[in-house]
């Protein structure tokens, strides 16, 4: 068994929602130069497969997704949701490919094929809603892996942990009334997309929010996980700890305004990995969500991905 495998896919690359646009194409370049130093040559890469209607049923309505393959363009933009998510002749394919590399992922952490997976994807899901695209998101597929590890591949318990520096609403609102999904969350506030409040606990205190203030860092993040969000999912016992590996609370993103640093973004993982270990056989898969410095976005996932690496 591998200790760590990566998904990835030239589709992702075919997203091109506009020159100016943060979410570029450039951000998976800069991660896919990243993970190719010598360190991580020893890492198996796999294409990702293009994800599935049944699958984004899981936790999307039928009219929307309808919708989003009907807007899909030949050409040119359309935006969805006022400019902020727009798609391009590409985005169908680029975002069944995130759908696709989450749920394969799913598939290799319980059969065995590797303890971890890093879904080296884009675009972003975590804002994405049931029935809307929002915040450069069209479809959530860290919510699609939780629901299909539970409905589909039958674990008891699965926890989304997200770490972007936007909350992750989308993926709360999926599972705020569904017990055996925990999402926990840390993250700047106040900022968009305006949830993530501590009150917001969900239908059996499946839902942990650590609200952060701008210029906050590695203190404030490390303490306050260990305070608030590990005992959470220690209580919680999960099966599987599924990632959405947001790198904009990165000191040197442009769009985010936390502090964290390279070695955070390990350490994080470290962490998770120690909790999964617990209580899921090791299992844990990571997907990429924002991170708008290229610099930033590279050298702290190869510091997540190194932490995913070791035993």
């Amino acid at each position: 068994m591998n200790n760590v495998l990566i998904y990835s896919s030239d589709y992702c690359l075919e997203h091109r929602p506009g020159p100016s646009h943060p979410e570029s194409p450039e951000r998976l370049v800069a991660v896919r130069k990243a993970l190719r130093a010598p360190e991580f040559k020893d890492i198996p890469w796999k294409d990702a497969p293009l994800g599935t209607i049944e699958q984004l049923l899981l936790v999307h309505d039928a009219d929307y997704i309808k919708r989003v393959e009907r807007l899909s363009p030949k050409s040119g933009f359309v935006p969805l949701d006022g400019g902020d998510t727009v798609m391009s002749p590409g985005t169908w394919n680029a975002v069944m490919a995130c759908v696709g590399a989450a749920c394969a992922g799913v598939d290799d952490v319980i059969d065995g094929v590797a303890k971890r997976v890093f879904c080296a994807t884009r675009p972003c899901g975590h804002h994405a809603v049931a029935d809307r695209a929002m915040g450069f998101c069209v479809f959530n597929q860290a919510a699609v892996a939780a629901a299909y590890a539970v409905e589909v591949r039958g674990l008891e318990r699965v926890a989304v942990v997200d770490i972007d520096v936007h909350h992750g609403n989308g993926t709360q609102d999926m599972f705020f009334y569904k017990p055996n999904v925990f999402v926990g969350s840390t993250h700047q506030a106040p900022f968009y997309p305006g949830t993530g409040a501590k009150h917001e606990t969900g239908i059996d205190n499946n839902i942990v929010n650590i609200p952060m203030e701008r210029g906050a860092g590695t203190e404030s993040f490390r303490s306050r996980m260990e305070a608030e969000m590990f005992p959470a999912l220690r209580r919680f016992k999960p099966s599987l700890v599924i990632i959405s590996a947001g790198f904009d609370a990165h000191q040197k993103d442009p769009l985010g305004g936390l502090r964290f640093t390279d070695d955070d973004f390990y350490w994080i993982a470290r962490e998770l990995i120690k909790i999964a270990n617990e209580f899921g056989e090791g299992r844990v898969v990571s997907i990429m969500e924002g991170g708008y410095s290229l610099e930033g976005l590279a050298t702290g996932t190869a510091a997540h991905v190194r932490a995913l690496m070791e035993d």
